[in-house]
């Protein structure tokens, strides 16, 4: 994927809309549970949750029997639904050239299903007449900036769950996303656990590290400058979630979006005590960063606070999806990284760990 469209995870995509290029028609769901195409992998108990009641930020939608055949347009979202043993018949790539747009954390919950059917979106919006040839009976855009015509463009064929009203598109928190696909396939009890599972590990992480309740952190890119995440972004809830603070001001200054660019008037904006890059690479990249003065006469530089994830590989990858399966892939390696930045040593500097 080239430079400027892999960048979606940071303003492109993620800036784009999801513009329906056409009205689908109406489709029906799958003829038989025996279909080889079945979303659902095993048998559920979860057909005594249905009819289920979803609200987003469209309103409400109704699911009236147990989804079989379910798409995800939310970039993430896919995660949760074979987190909780369904596997999507369609995903949306976002990041990384996966089969299924599954990641290396998320294997082995397609078990012996077939992987699901690859949509893609150019920037043009979902691939209408593709979603509607894999005959949803659900569409789950919880991880999205799904628009309200387009909301009531797929609706003709099937029920879709758009983003929660409550935060900024693709400002889902983990835990309300997993939540959320959960009582969407009558799975709720289960979604729980699962968010319980991987908080547990945040609380251990935290424990074990009480030095990260005393510090302030940032997360970056450096994307046409620098851009910065804020509080709504996946990615900078890893830090909040394991006991950082995120720099003061930091909101008021982006404003009401996921992150935006600084000037270089307010790079002491990432002088805090530990500075995480999601960078092209950790070696030009890393270089280019330094030998701008502005960054690199900061204290987050010189005291050996900066922590470097390469955003092509499975790491980099894992970090800016964010998901209840690729968390416990993050924090087995950004954890050490974080404890040996925070210290400002930099003789105790860890270096990108392997994939």
């Amino acid at each position: 994927m080239p430079r400027a469209q892999r960048a979606t995870r940071f303003t492109g995509l993620l800036a784009s809309v999801l513009l329906i290029v056409g009205a689908a028609a109406a489709c029906g769901s799958s003829d038989s549970d025996d279909d080889p195409s079945s979303s659902t992998a095993g048998k559920s108990s979860a057909n005594t949750a249905f009819p289920v009641s979803v609200a987003h930020k469209y309103g409400s939608t109704t699911i009236e029997s147990e989804p079989k055949r379910v798409v995800t347009i939310g970039l993430t979202d896919q995660d949760a639904v074979l987190a909780l043993g369904t596997v999507p018949v369609g995903t949306t790539e976002w990041l990384g050239d996966y089969k299924g747009a599954v990641g290396p954390w998320a294997q082995d919950k397609l078990g012996s299903a077939a992987a699901p059917t690859v949509l893609k979106d150019t920037g043009t919006g979902p691939q209408v007449e593709k979603i509607a040839g894999l005959k949803p009976d659900l569409i789950l855009a919880v991880y999205s900036a799904l628009t309200k015509e387009q909301y009531d463009s797929l609706s003709k064929f099937a029920p879709v769950v758009a983003q929660p009203k409550e935060y900024n598109d693709y400002g889902v928190p983990w835990q309300q996303q997993t939540e959320i696909i959960g009582k969407a396939l009558g799975k709720a009890s289960e979604a729980k656990k699962l968010v319980d599972g991987v908080e547990a590990d945040f609380a251990t992480a935290k424990q074990e590290h009480p030095e990260f309740a005393k510090a302030t952190a940032v997360m970056a890119t450096p994307y046409e400058g620098t851009f910065v995440y804020g509080s709504q972004d996946p990615r900078s809830r890893l830090l909040t979630d394991l006991g950082f603070s995120l720099p003061d001001g930091l909101d008021k200054l982006i404003g009401d979006t996921f992150g935006a660019n600084i000037s270089k008037e307010r790079t002491d904006l990432l002088d805090q005590d530990v500075a995480v890059w999601i960078v092209p690479d950790t070696t030009s990249a890393v270089t280019k960063l330094h030998e701008d003065k502005l960054y690199g006469d900061l204290g987050v530089v010189k005291q050996g606070r900066e922590v470097f994830i390469p955003e092509t590989d499975d790491y980099g990858n894992a970090v800016s999806l964010s998901t209840v399966l690729s968390i416990p892939y993050v924090l087995e390696r950004l954890v050490p990284q974080l404890t040996a930045a925070v210290d400002g040593k930099p003789a105790t500097k860890v270096e990108q760990p392997a994939s």
